[in-house]
């Protein structure tokens, strides 16, 4: 019997998350020639936009209609996928927000392995998948095997699986009819957005991020001066902000602010998969960090293992030279 594999794609008002297509791309990398059937819960005219928007690249698109699910509710989405998903199914999720919260009951409903945070794949051998973890922030990484004969739910880490191009063609079917029952113990209440301060980082096109390799709080004044440079805007990880240095509105991250700049910098950060989160769109990424182990130069372009007060006051005279 043929496995199957499913990718659920996070719907964001009416446009697929970024992770979809990296959610693909991670079922072809755990077996080459696998048919991926997206599904895709919402309500209405913005749930048949992603629909539509994510039809070109997967074999199938399964859609899930209704008004309880207008509102991703963890707990709405776990029972509705465990209903209509099949037996023995590979269930793939981004490692966020509603994926962690899906994907650990989701496996138990299913009596599948549950596999969370997966970086990479080192092969598939029979039903035994070899794969990547990563412990201690990114530090230290694990080689796991997950049985997979049973099923399986996997999260996967955002940014770290290329985008797969288009190539499914796959026809939209409905099955709101299969969701069953939708009540669960948790309520929806309302949606506050974050408020934002005197630089919108979600706009910037290009940015400067800083992280505790900064060191001291007077050694800001160096990094804003090479955003200055560079034309971009500066912004932080969660160290920063908890250090009262810059406010929280300059955060990157999945407890921050979500980004999607063209170039994207970041000076003296480990590279958490919590930061990493919070940055979309496949960026430019250029690292600096003195540890020449550290996670970020995995999702960077370029890497520089450096100091980062040594390197920015250079990197900052050459740009203004180049001007």
């Amino acid at each position: 019997m043929a496995r199957r594999f499913f990718a659920y794609v996070i719907n964001r008002g009416g446009k697929a998350d970024d992770s979809a297509l990296e959610l693909l791309s991670a079922a072809r990398q755990i077996e080459a020639d696998a048919a991926v059937t997206a599904v895709v819960t919402g309500s209405g005219a913005e749930l048949d936009a992603v629909c539509s928007e994510v039809a070109p690249a997967f074999a199938e698109v399964w859609k899930i209609d209704s008004a309880g699910l207008a509102y991703a509710n963890g707990q709405v989405v776990q029972k509705v996928l465990a209903n209509v998903l099949p037996s023995g199914a590979v269930v793939l999720l981004p490692h966020e927000h509603l994926g962690m919260d899906v994907a650990p009951g989701l496996s138990v409903r299913m009596d599948a392995a549950f596999v969370p945070d997966m970086v990479a794949v080192e092969g598939l051998d029979g039903d035994t998948l070899t794969l990547v973890r990563q412990e201690y922030l990114g530090q230290v990484s694990v080689h796991a095997t997950c049985d997979m004969s049973a099923g399986a739910v996997i999260t996967v880490r955002p940014g770290v699986f290329e985008a797969a191009g288009a190539g499914g063609g796959g026809q939209v079917v409905d099955k709101s009819g299969d969701a069953g029952d939708l009540t669960v113990g948790r309520t929806y209440i309302e949606t506050k957005e974050a408020q934002k301060g005197d630089v919108d980082i979600a706009a910037s096109e290009i940015l400067v991020a800083v992280g505790r390799g900064v060191e001291d709080q007077d050694n800001l004044e160096i990094v804003e001066e090479l955003a200055e440079a560079m034309g971009g805007d500066m912004c932080c990880s969660r160290p920063i902000v908890d250090a009262k240095w810059l406010d929280k509105s300059r955060q990157v991250g999945t407890s921050g602010v979500t980004v999607k700049p063209k170039v994207y910098m970041a000076l003296g950060i480990s590279g958490s998969f919590q930061h990493l989160g919070g940055i979309k769109g496949n960026p430019f990424m250029v690292a600096v960090n003195k540890n020449p182990k550290a996670p970020i130069f995995q999702a960077a372009d370029v890497g520089v293992v450096a100091d980062m007060l040594d390197f920015i006051p250079e990197l900052t005279e050459k740009i203004k030279e180049l001007k």
